[in-house]
């Protein structure tokens, strides 16, 4: 009778073996991988070809040195969460890729090389946001243990959102969102926050969910929740309220809102609840322009825009960056060819009118589209999803995503008011990217749970 053979089926063994299973949501997302390197890096080549006449491949390796990093995330995902949705990351990696390579363009136009060219701190922030969503995938194995620590979150969430207002770390600026550390390392605590605060709605929402969908009163054809009930949408408000006048910061506020009231209506099934939320908006955003001067300006330059007297001083950014999407018209200037650098802040708040003027508005439906797939994506995977929690997180940090991009490209094209937020993955910004591609994490752990979970069959 022979021994048996060692056991030489090592971790690393194990691994290799892994990957080399058939894989087909990860071998589709590769596929859709190469496909946004391709894009990004021949968006990049025609930058400098646009702009300088000649290649430079400092960047280009630059830029693969950040297709490494995504690699290694698509590397981790084979290994730790092999079902996860094969969409979320090419669309966050083309989406990013092309916010660096726009904010490249404008550093060639102004001049910038080096560290106080926006696109090297926006080059390292990706390395740090996706190491982030690495680390997310490696450490949260069940996303479910977040609901254990509801409160927490909800504290850290508040905790972020009045750090501004300690002395020596809140930064001076238009609105008190920004946080310097030793005046080197900048950033805003909102945009965690925000994760944070929709990890405590929606464990909140499935504590209390059963209260909040008692039987109310019918009206117009919908079921409207009693007075008492109306408690947590109306401390949220007050709170949105707060960091409007307190912050100046009406983008947050909003966004903070919406996602509640959006979060509320996937717990409650109930559309009076929407109704209430936009009135309360509506009504929060029309006293905010009557009380507070900076609020009102901004539904001045909306409504007025054109006025000689404004374009001259307060609309003078809004009006630059329609005229940048006018002489973008249908199929742009072409990359390198446009003078996106005029309008102020063309790199974060306006760099969608700025991809505008050189991509033209093929270039600028193709972008929307991308972000309906990833919102939709989302959705779905809360929709699809057997928990509570995890369905209320996915769809509250997907409607995050578009209701930021229908606040911004809302604002620069002049459909509403516009208000301070970021254009999610391609604005300037290490705290927005960060933030995103820690969302992109928790729909990837989300969606990998809903895969895997075997499911009962009836019948």
């Amino acid at each position: 009778m022979t021994a048996a053979p060692p056991d030489t089926d090592t971790t690393v063994v194990r691994a290799l073996r892994k990957i080399r299973m058939p894989q087909t949501q990860r071998n589709r997302e590769l596929g859709l991988l190469l496909f946004a390197f391709v894009i990004t890096a021949v968006s990049a080549a025609l930058v400098q070809l646009g702009a300088r006449g000649a290649l430079d491949f400092t960047f280009l390796y630059y830029c693969g040195g950040l297709g490494l990093l995504t690699l290694i995330l698509h590397v981790v995902l084979r290994l730790k969460a092999p079902q996860a949705d094969p969409f979320v990351v090419p669309i966050a990696t083309v989406l990013s890729g092309l916010g660096l390579v726009m904010i490249y363009r404008i550093d060639i136009a102004l001049g910038d090389e080096g560290w106080d060219a926006l696109s090297t701190r926006q080059l390292v922030w990706a390395a740090i946001a996706i190491a982030g969503a690495v680390a997310v995938v490696v450490f949260l194995r069940n996303y479910r243990v977040l609901f254990r620590y509801t409160y927490l979150f909800g504290l850290t969430g508040i905790v972020l959102l009045l750090l501004p207002f300690i002395p020596g770390l809140g930064v001076e600026a238009g609105a008190d969102v920004w946080v310097s550390i030793g005046g080197v390392f900048s950033f805003q605590p909102g945009e965690l926050a925000k994760i944070a605060l929709g990890i405590f709605f929606a464990g909140y929402l499935v504590r209390t969910r059963e209260a909040l969908t008692s039987v109310g009163h019918r009206f117009l054809g919908m079921t409207w929740p009693r007075p008492r009930e109306l408690g947590p949408l109306l401390v949220v408000w007050l709170a949105s309220m707060a960091i409007i006048v307190l912050q100046r910061d009406l983008g947050t506020g909003l966004l903070l809102f919406g996602m509640f009231v959006a979060m509320l209506y996937a717990a409650t099934g109930k559309t009076s609840w929407v109704l209430i939320g936009v009135l309360l908006a509506l009504a929060g955003a029309f006293a905010a322009s009557r009380v507070l001067p900076y609020v009102g300006a901004r539904f001045t330059n909306w409504l007025d825009a054109f006025n000689p007297e404004l374009m001259n001083d307060s609309s003078h950014q809004l009006v630059n960056g329609l005229f940048g999407l006018a002489q973008g018209g249908l199929i742009g200037t072409g990359w390198g060819q446009g003078r996106p650098q005029l309008t102020p802040l063309s790199w974060s708040d306006y760099i969608f009118p700025s991809l505008g003027e050189e991509l033209g508005l093929i270039g600028l439906f193709a972008i929307l589209l991308l972000y309906m797939v990833f919102v939709s994506r989302g959705i779905r995977i809360g929709v699809t999803g057997q928990d509570d929690f995890g369905k209320l997180l996915a769809i509250g940090l997907s409607f995050t995503i578009a209701l930021q991009v229908f606040i911004m490209v809302g604002g620069v094209t002049r459909l509403i008011p516009l208000t301070g937020l970021t254009t999610p993955f391609l604005a300037a910004g290490g705290s927005s990217l960060v933030a995103n591609w820690l969302i992109v994490a928790l729909l990837l752990r989300i969606s990998d749970a809903v895969r895997s979970r075997p499911r009962v069959v009836i019948g």
